[in-house]
């Protein structure tokens, strides 16, 4: 048990964290919605039913639908993109797919490769696309929650404009949700990026080793 704790201990840290943070929220969030029910005389909503409500669902999803498009757009556009100097990009040299050799598929997989590296046509294909489209599937998957969501509560609200599912998509309250948070994004992406060309953190491995070259843009050096 110790073992697997140490040797997932980044993923399970930052789930408590998420957790921790979510249930703050809900506390939180519960809190400012009743009191702003309470300021327009409408009614309060008890813990439970505010858990449930698409008040604080599209408050949640609406995070998480940022977070997965900068991961996706993080890992498919690293693929061409480059920020010489920095650890979170590739050198000007290497970017692109890369071959079957580097990537060791097909004939180059070895014995400890993932089965679907070595199998050829649309399985390693598929896998070797695989993350990019986890972010993308997650992305849309959240997103649309948060439409779903927004709409929903949007339309609980005596005082708003009542709209189809459709008309919300195009509404300002929707678009508004959403580029507050991509823009948070992308502003941190091209932060990290540069930042990390001349700015170290030692033992991390987002962070070239401590002596490394400004100029050099792997971690290894």
């Amino acid at each position: 048990m110790r073992r697997f704790l140490r040797e997932h201990s980044l993923t399970l840290v930052f789930a408590g964290l998420f957790l921790a943070a979510l249930v703050g929220q809900l506390f939180a969030g519960h809190a400012d919605h009743n009191e702003r029910q309470a300021a327009l005389g409408q009614p309060v909503l008890p813990l439970g039913s505010y858990l449930f409500s698409a008040d604080f669902l599209v408050d949640v999803v609406e995070n998480w639908q940022s977070e997965y498009l900068q991961f996706f757009l993080y890992v498919t556009a690293t693929v061409w993109l480059i920020q010489k100097g920095s650890p979170e990009s590739k050198p000007a040299g290497e970017a692109g797919r890369g071959t079957d050799e580097d990537q060791q598929v097909g004939r180059y997989a070895d014995e400890s490769s993932p089965k679907w590296a070595s199998t050829g046509g649309w399985r390693t294909a598929l896998f070797s696309r695989s993350l990019g489209l986890a972010m993308l599937v997650l992305f849309l998957l959240s997103w649309s929650m948060q439409w779903v969501a927004g709409w929903y509560a949007n339309n609980s609200d005596p005082l708003a404009e009542q709209m189809g599912l459709f008309q919300y998509f195009l509404s300002a309250d929707f678009w508004n949700r959403s580029l507050q948070n991509w823009q948070s994004e992308f502003l941190a992406i091209a932060s990290m990026a540069f930042l990390s060309v001349y700015l170290r953190q030692r033992g991390s491995p987002e962070s070239k080793p401590v002596g490394t070259a400004h100029s050099v843009s792997d971690e290894s050096g």
